[in-house]
């Protein structure tokens, strides 16, 4: 999945910001998978998404009438005064706008300054797809001081897309069976292997179906992107800001498509590649590549940090540490239950976050030092965590069913084995886990679409686009890609940086630029490189 780690965070049980896939694997909650190269969209396309775009129109003239009616957060929600929470009602299928309807959670806080100041709504997305948007102004009542400027001009608005947390989740497996462990080894070692994996994507899918299938259909980017237009309807506002991360990129590019007049500014913040031919079975096979050289990168600096680690003073010395750990888990799972996929799914966190270095480094040696229960402790699941296991089973069902329905995926096994056997020889860190979280889409029930061509429309404002070079969930090309459809973008570049979800962290050069765009409209009359936020101390 692709989601912004921190916050994505709270939706998972412990302090995981991983989903568990479908096929046996804990696997990354990263914002990219792969697609097909799709065809180009037909007359029927064309058809269906006219009488959609009509359909969003209704929603949202139904929207601007009823308004949201705002009140205190449930109190279970974890979302304290003075946010506010409401509900904004959309059509399941935009072709019918009169059919059924869902509830979508939204919430919201004020701008902390005066009214003069006040310039609309920033409506946040975190990623996945399949994340929570809810906790988006907690960083207000935190004081989060990257925000402090920013949230003085904004109300800061999150949501629960469809089918997340409360707006009618939907679900693909038994929460408690979802998280249990151990689980295969996601590496096959034999033809046996890959046929039981197949055999347990093929139920996940299954399951989608029959718990979830009449949703299915309508699980897209594009209806998120209408349901994010009734969103600004029911807000009171003619244009929106919008700050999207990982997968939220993506939304914020279809969206941008779709609706480019009702965008007042828009950030995009370590970025899925739009292109038809990535979205999504390829895009996956890339993140694959990507997060095998931000592995390095991390083992690199685990090395350097030998004094407190103890885990080898070479690449080469840390590498064989985890092969001899992973070949002990796999023998027999440490404490019964960390085999080599809760490793995985472990350790993923390191490429994916740099707050996760410190983190991830320390369990490594304190097991390597004799404490398996360190180890035990921070990457086997909790059982009793109920609403935890709940919350992280509805978020991988929604990555898999946004992104099957999002674009034709290839349903020739021979396909899957040849490109994900050659990944696996070069990049074996992640190729294989993501495979099998992503198989379910190869025989996946419900009608899959054509993507989106995302382009530049009329009334598209400059957007700013932020991106880190060794990013592992979204490489850096989709930022390029993205930024060569939307003209008048502008480019902000994090040299030798790969924490994913740039705009949270602490660099002056991007937080400055970011302050400015979103307070006066303005951008760098050319695109910006900006040096590496902090390396991470021991």
């Amino acid at each position: 999945m692709y989601g912004e780690g921190p916050h994505l965070r709270d939706l998972r049980p412990k302090n995981r910001a991983l989903a568990l896939g479908s096929a046996g694997a804990l696997v990354t909650a990263t914002l990219i998978t792969g697609a097909l190269a799709a065809p180009a969209a037909g007359a029927d396309s064309r058809l269906g998404r006219d009488s959609e775009a009509h359909g969003a129109a209704i929603a949202a003239a139904r929207a601007a009438a009823a308004g949201i009616d705002w009140k205190d957060c449930p109190a279970d929600w974890g979302l304290e005064k003075p946010i506010q929470c409401g509900w904004v009602t959309v059509p399941v299928d935009y072709a019918r706008p009169n059919g059924k309807q869902i509830k979508l959670a939204v919430d919201r806080i004020g701008n902390t300054g005066t009214k003069s100041e006040r310039q609309g709504a920033l409506v946040y997305n975190p990623g996945g797809p399949g994340g929570s948007g809810l906790r988006f102004p907690r960083r207000v009542t935190t004081k989060n001081p990257i925000w402090a400027n920013t949230s003085k001009a904004y109300d800061f608005v999150g949501f629960d897309p469809r089918g997340v947390g409360h707006s009618a989740p939907i679900s693909c497996i038994d929460p408690q069976e979802f998280v249990k462990a151990p689980k295969a080894d996601p590496v096959p070692d034999t033809e046996a292997d890959k046929l039981a994996q197949r055999k347990l994507a093929g139920e996940y899918a299954d399951g989608c179906a029959e718990r979830s299938g009449a949703m299915l259909p309508h699980m897209t980017t594009p209806n998120t992107a209408r349901d994010l237009d009734v969103m600004r309807a029911a807000l009171g506002e003619k244009k929106i800001n919008y700050l999207g991360v990982s997968y939220g990129t993506y939304l914020g590019a279809v969206y941008g498509t779709l609706f480019p007049g009702h965008i007042r500014r828009m950030i995009v913040d370590s970025v899925v590649n739009p292109s038809r031919e990535k979205i999504w079975y390829e895009a996956n096979l890339d993140q694959d590549v990507a997060f095998e050289g931000r592995w390095k990168d991390w083992e690199d600096w685990v090395a350097k940090n030998d004094a407190a680690f103890h885990l080898g003073t070479t690449r080469d010395a840390v590498q064989a540490k985890w092969v001899e750990l992973r070949a002990t888990a796999k023998k027999s799972p440490i404490g019964g239950v960390v085999g080599p996929a809760e490793l995985i799914s472990f350790f993923q966190s390191a490429p994916y976050y740099d707050s996760s270095w410190v983190p991830v480094a320390s369990v490594f040696s304190k097991y390597v030092a004799g404490d398996t229960q360190a180890l035990v402790d921070a990457a086997s699941p909790d059982m009793s965590d109920t609403a935890g296991n709940a919350a992280s089973e509805n978020s991988n069902a929604v990555y898999t069913a946004v992104e099957c329905a999002d674009a034709k995926w290839p349903t020739s096994w021979d396909r899957w084995d040849r490109d994900n056997t050659r990944l696996n020889k070069d990049y074996p860190f992640m190729t294989w886990a993501n495979a099998w979280m992503n198989l379910p889409c190869a025989t996946w029930s419900a009608k899959q679409q054509t993507p989106i061509e995302v382009r530049t429309g009329n009334g598209l404002p400059p957007v700013m686009i932020v991106q880190s070079t060794h990013d592992a969930a979204t490489p850096y090309d989709g930022a390029v890609e993205l930024h060569r459809r939307f003209k008048g973008s502008r480019l902000i570049t994090e040299k030798d940086a790969g924490s994913h979800g740039v705009t949270g962290l602490v660099n002056p050069c991007i937080n400055d630029r970011v302050d400015t765009y979103l307070l006066t409209g303005k951008l760098d009359a050319e695109d910006v490189t900006c040096a590496p936020h902090a390396t991470p101390k021991p």
